[in-house]
């Protein structure tokens, strides 16, 4: 009898590690996870010119962790139409795919980075967090949320 597969494609739902990217002009925010504990924690945020991603520096990260799938989140209007930004994440995307023969899924991102910034600042005004929220850590937090969305419709 086969094994049946796990969303990402694993047999028997072997686990998997995940690296997700929040696209940006200025920074990339990553985070990883993995299929079994379907939990994500950030990395940090790459830094990038000009939306021209350090692809030196993504190929460290993919070395380091051996993912088995890349997500992408995609800024959307709020109304779901593309934004500004949807054809920039694409074409990172379509380049990750290239560049790393992996398979690279898009996710709705709409208002992730609002999501981790105020995750971020609660755990700040609560305590657990002592260092100010700097624009890096919002970038890899958002990072965190479009995983979290990815598990949720995987």
């Amino acid at each position: 009898m086969p094994e049946a597969a796990a969303p990402d494609g694993a047999p028997g739902g072997a686990p998997r590690v995940i690296l997700a990217f929040d696209f940006g002009l200025r920074r990339i925010g990553v985070a990883c996870g993995d299929t079994v504990s379907r939990t994500a924690g950030p990395l940090h945020a790459l830094p990038a010119s000009s939306g021209a991603p350090r692809w030196e520096a993504i190929d460290a990260l993919l070395r380091e962790w051996q993912p088995a799938l890349l997500v992408v989140g995609l800024p959307y209007n709020a109304d779901g139409s593309d934004s500004a930004m949807t054809g920039a994440a694409r074409g990172f995307a379509s380049e990750l795919t290239r560049r790393f023969r992996l398979r690279v899924e898009l996710i709705d991102e709409r208002y992730s980075s609002m999501e981790a910034s105020a995750t971020l600042k609660a755990a700040r005004e609560s305590g657990l967090r002592r260092r100010r929220v700097a624009k890096a850590d919002v970038d890899a937090a958002a990072a965190c949320v479009i995983l979290e969305r990815w598990f949720t419709a995987n």
